[in-house]
């Protein structure tokens, strides 16, 4: 049974919505966020990455800079950037990218749920991005950003929030510069609150798609609030988190591919030669990219060439959740064998590139400052679904979810 819950949301007053809203904060680095806001005051960027605003210079991680995200986060809510609703409301978040409509339900969720497992997760976590999100939550005293869940889809979801967005204007619609559109919807409807309230508690689990940190950081600050709150009556705020929920057949995921810096001491016909214990190796047509179509096929791109990789029969187990995965075969067959790579999250030889950038990317990479790069078929949410009830955990960049949740659109008080 999972529980969600309408709060009262922290929002852009209507006609800054699209200045305002930022990409979420862990998909550019510094420099990036530093270029993205720079002419643009109003970017949540400035909260989200405050560090934008101090010398080049400073730690991302020090205490001025969960300070600064405070200030600016107090600056614009001074100058009536944003407005509070009155009433505890759900919200329709719809984007749209390339004519493809994702719907979500931006509403709160329980961290209690969280560690009972009900919303499941499939990532693991590093300790100094748990702490940094719990700082910067702790200092604004606030979700400044929503954790994407995931969920079985519901018919009778479905119909009622369609039904909603064909029958009331929208608060924001806009196109970025990517011409991804957003548009967005209150839902003030007591009933239909309830309604939808009701309806959930018939979906047996969530599924955290894209913000690990986040969740993590949200419970343990929810956590410490208890502590210091010791007759909580566990309807406050710091009780819940922030969240879109959008069903299962809606979420768009890409390919996160592979670059790698050498060849572990191989020269090239050597390297191709070990491939092919594992692998058939087929050259691709001069100027052909290969972009895999189907599972357990990999493109290769080295020394301007490009070769189709299918994985042999007997490399790895069908049935096992994550031995299936492509970013498992890949690793377990090349990358920690051949290339060296043992442990991808922390081996400064390999870098991950998101699809969205596409294979013009790999190749840029490999003549600029990589030796060799992988395309891969992108993980389904059918594999995250499976990998999450059974309890394990995937391997590192195995997901690269778009679009993008926009950052600054709700904000969620603690109390």
């Amino acid at each position: 049974m999972a529980t969600v819950k309408p709060f009262k949301a922290i929002r852009p007053v209507p006609g800054l919505a699209d200045k305002i809203a930022s990409l979420p904060y862990d998909v550019v680095n510094t420099e990036e966020a530093r270029n993205l806001a720079k002419d643009n005051p109003y970017s949540f960027l400035h909260v989200d990455r405050a560090e934008i605003d101090l010398a080049p210079s400073i730690n991302p991680y020090d205490e001025i800079v969960y300070e600064k995200a405070r200030e600016n986060f107090d600056r614009m809510l001074k100058k009536g950037l944003f407005i509070k609703d009155n009433e505890e409301n759900y919200y329709i978040y719809r984007e749209i990218m390339n004519g493809r409509s994702q719907v979500g339900l931006v509403a709160t969720v329980s961290i209690d749920e969280y560690l009972e497992g009900i919303i499941k997760k499939h990532e693991l976590t590093l300790p100094e991005k748990e702490q940094d999100r719990i700082n910067h939550m702790d200092y604004c005293d606030a979700h400044t950003s929503p954790v994407f869940l995931t969920y079985k889809a519901n018919q009778e979801l479905k119909k009622l929030l369609n039904s909603w967005m064909k029958s009331k204007n929208p608060i924001y619609d806009f196109a970025l510069e990517d011409e991804i559109r957003h548009t967005v919807w209150i839902i003030d409807d007591k009933t239909l609150i309830d309604k939808i309230t009701s309806v959930f508690k018939e979906i047996d689990y969530l599924y955290i798609a894209d913000g690990h940190h986040r969740a993590a950081a949200s419970v343990k600050v929810g956590l410490k609030r208890r502590e210091q709150n010791p007759d909580y009556k566990g309807d406050e705020e710091f009780n819940y988190f922030l969240a879109v929920l959008v069903p299962h057949d809606e979420v768009f995921i890409m390919p996160y591919n592979r670059v790698v810096k050498d060849l572990n001491g191989y020269s090239e016909s050597e390297f191709i030669e070990k491939i092919k214990e594992k692998f058939e190796v087929e050259k691709c047509s001069e100027g052909q990219p290969f972009n895999p179509s189907k599972k357990h096929t990999f493109g290769m791109y080295l020394s301007g060439n490009w070769y189709k990789l299918t994985a042999k029969e007997g490399i790895f187990n069908p049935s096992d959740p994550i031995e299936s995965l492509d970013v498992s075969i890949l690793q377990k067959n090349l990358l920690d064998p051949i290339l060296g790579i043992n442990d991808p999250r922390t081996d400064k030889r390999i870098d991950f590139v998101g699809g969205i950038r596409g294979l013009e990317e790999l190749e840029r990479r490999v003549k600029e400052d990589m030796k060799v790069a992988f395309s891969m078929h992108p993980t389904t949410v059918e594999d995250l679904i499976a990998v999450a009830d059974a309890g394990m955990i995937m391997p590192p960049k195995s997901t690269w979810f778009e679009p993008k949740l926009r950052s600054g659109l709700f904000i969620h008080e603690l109390s």
